[in-house]
């Protein structure tokens, strides 16, 4: 889509912010920090979760696809980085659209994700053998590309909205928007719905999960470390109520790019504090592979043994 002129020249100028130079270094810092942790910490995460989880289970393919959305966010964050250090945006209006499609599909997604984990922990605790046949690593695939597809699909009408607005708005810069409000209410309120929606889900799947546990039902899966399994959805619920619900209440009440901005600054932390959630969900896993590993030695050596004995 071309966008004029003027709106070009407007992107590339210095900001006039409504906080202070420490506001806006502080911003810079707050991103740098995230950035800094969010890449390793992803990264080896997700090279942990392929390499030796081997795909295997539907919890790792969920995994996958939510730390490939934090790596989308994080490297979006140089960029801001830069921005909020020097008052300058020098690129184009369009790579400032990716990079703030970027941060909202991250949160959409993430959302998404965290919740298909809890509903899949659900199944595996409370219905171990009728769901079977729906944890499989083929409908975890199906589900993930769905939810790619989903979220690309907001993007569009998103996008050309935004699009729009920018060009009637006196835009100043990238991330600072005067005097203008480029936000669509209702794709505010979609966003607010759908988190609603998934912080429902988390909730009453929490709920099950404990009471399950706390029953001791016979149709339930044994689980050892039940603290761990627990630990799962406290920190799903924290990444809802702390990271991703301020964002979507301040934008739907507040118009000061402050406290939007402090939202944004707490928001983006969510893709730091996924790698617990991958710790604490995949513990039991190597707990599992250590003892099968040893249980694999005696049986290898007794058929070592019984190779030699027939073959003398």
């Amino acid at each position: 889509m071309d966008f004029s002129l003027e709106v070009n020249c407007c992107v590339s100028t210095k900001f006039q912010a409504n906080g202070s130079d420490s506001s806006n270094m502080a911003y810079a810092v707050v991103f740098g920090c995230v950035l800094v942790l969010g890449l390793p910490l992803n990264a080896v995460s997700l090279w942990t979760l392929i390499r030796h989880h081997s795909l295997k289970s539907s919890s790792a393919v969920f995994m996958i696809n939510l730390a490939l959305s934090d790596l989308l966010l994080v490297i979006s964050l140089p960029m801001r980085v830069y921005f909020y250090a020097t008052g300058s945006w020098p690129l184009g209006i369009t790579e400032c659209m990716c990079v703030i499609v970027l941060f909202h599909n991250n949160i959409r997604s993430s959302s998404i994700f965290i919740t298909l984990i809890a509903v899949d922990r659900l199944l595996a605790v409370v219905y171990p053998l009728r769901s079977r046949h729906l944890r499989t690593t083929t409908n975890a695939w199906k589900a993930s590309v769905f939810v790619w597809l989903f979220v690309v699909g907001v993007n569009i009408p998103e996008s050309v909205d935004f699009s729009k607005r920018l060009n009637d708005c006196n835009a100043t810069t990238c991330f600072h928007f005067s005097d203008c409000q480029l936000y669509n209410q209702a794709m505010a309120y979609f966003q607010l719905i759908l988190l609603f929606t998934m912080l429902a889900v988390n909730v009453v799947s929490t709920a099950l999960v404990s009471w399950t546990l706390r029953r001791h039902l016979s149709d339930a899966a044994r689980v050892n470390n039940r603290i761990n399994v627990m630990l799962v959805y406290v920190i799903n619920l924290l990444m809802f109520v702390i990271f991703f619900m301020p964002l979507s209440l301040v934008r739907m009440i507040q118009h000061d790019s402050r406290p939007i901005l402090a939202a944004i600054c707490l928001a983006s932390l969510n893709c730091c504090v996924d790698p617990l959630l991958y710790y604490f969900s995949l513990d039991a896993f190597w707990k599992k592979k250590e003892e099968e590993k040893e249980d694999a030695e005696p049986k290898r050596e007794m058929g070592s043994k019984h190779s030699v004995d027939t073959m003398s």
